[in-house]
């Protein structure tokens, strides 16, 4: 069984910068064979994948929304995966949850099977 866990989440200004982690803790878990995902959720609107990296070859990938001003990247001692959000908008603003599978399509698609309770990023002057 996998646990995420998400921190990092708060109340920002508009321009500014937010660093949200997702650490992935379980036994019989092998980190490298998964695929890490970033989703956000604002009220009424539906779920979006925001950012996406393989644990094994490191490639991302980004939504249009977020390309060039968000950074995934992962540090593999500590099972942790990094969103370095910069230029943050008023609609950014969501509950960014995590969320891990083997299969890069699926876990793009949203079809995952671990996730995390989601973390909430504000952003508001």
């Amino acid at each position: 069984q996998v646990q995420l866990m998400e921190t990092g989440g708060g109340l920002v200004q508009p321009g500014g910068s937010l660093r949200l982690s997702c650490v992935a803790s379980g036994s019989g878990f092998t980190w490298n064979n998964y695929n890490i995902g970033w989703f956000r959720q604002a009220p009424g609107k539906r779920r979006e994948g925001v950012s996406f990296i393989s644990i094994s070859d490191g490639s991302t990938f980004y939504a249009d929304s977020v390309k060039g001003r968000f950074t995934i990247s992962r540090d593999n001692a500590k099972n942790t995966v990094y969103l370095q959000m910069n230029s943050l908008k008023p609609e950014d603003t969501a509950v960014y949850s995590c969320a891990a599978d083997l299969i890069m399509d699926l876990l793009r698609r949203g079809e995952y099977d671990y996730w995390g309770p989601g973390t909430q990023v504000t952003v508001s002057s």
